[in-house]
Parts: structure tokens; sequence; C-alpha cells
């Protein structure tokens, strides 16, 4: 864990722990070079949800897909850490492609930062 943060009484946080280490199946709703139909920003990778999933938003737990820069649909790979949210129970599940290296922190808040805020998250692993 990088940085403990607020990390007490975080159910997103409980939930998302659950799949640190885990191979996990993304259904990418928001692929690489979709625009977030909002906000306007560019996904700059792969964007996705776990199915059969619960968060406190009431949505699918989410995740980010670190692979290929190319649109996909779904998306498997291992859980090398989690998006902690400071300021909001909505973690997000950092997702490589299996057998890939797990980035650094420093790979992934460069990964995320077209939509995390520096600072407004800590990045949790095993």
């Amino acid at each position: 864990m990088t940085d403990p943060g607020n990390l007490e009484g975080s159910v997103s946080l409980r939930l998302a722990r659950l799949f640190l280490g885990r191979t996990v199946v993304l259904v990418i709703d928001r692929p690489y070079g979709s625009h977030h139909p909002r906000c306007g920003f560019r996904y700059l990778l792969n964007y996705g949800y776990v199915p059969i999933t619960r968060a406190p938003d009431g949505e699918e737990l989410d995740g980010y897909y670190l692979g290929p820069p190319e649109p996909m649909r779904f998306a498997r790979g291992l859980c090398v850490g989690i998006v902690h949210r400071r300021y909001d129970d909505d973690d997000k599940l950092i997702v490589v492609p299996d057998g890939g290296p797990a980035p650094d922190d420093a790979a992934i808040a460069e990964a995320v930062a077209f939509q995390e805020t520096a600072g407004n998250y800590v990045i949790v692993r095993e």
C-alpha cells in the first residue's frame, strides 16, 4: 500500500480488495478513445466494470484496463491494484493483461491522470 489515506470505513475499498491478485474480466463500456458521456474527456485506456458486482454508487465496480491502446469490448487480466479515492467511495480496479508486468505507482498515476486528480487518491496494493 502506497499511502494509507482514509481507508477506514470504505465500502468500495472492501469490495475492491476481494479482487486484488485475482484474474478479473471487465466489460468495457468506455473503450479506448471514446468520450465520457457527461464530462466530455477522452478515455486514454479501456475502462469498464466487473459484472454482477454492486459498488456503493449503485453501479458495478469499475476498473481501468492498462492493456493495448485499442478499443475493446471485454478485457481479462490480473488485478494489481486499486485507485482508492479519498473523497469519493467509488474505487477503481487496476487490471493488466495476464502475464504482463505490474506497473509501478508512477505508471498507474500517469495512465489514469485523464480522469483521476493527483492527491485525491492513493494506490492500494496487496
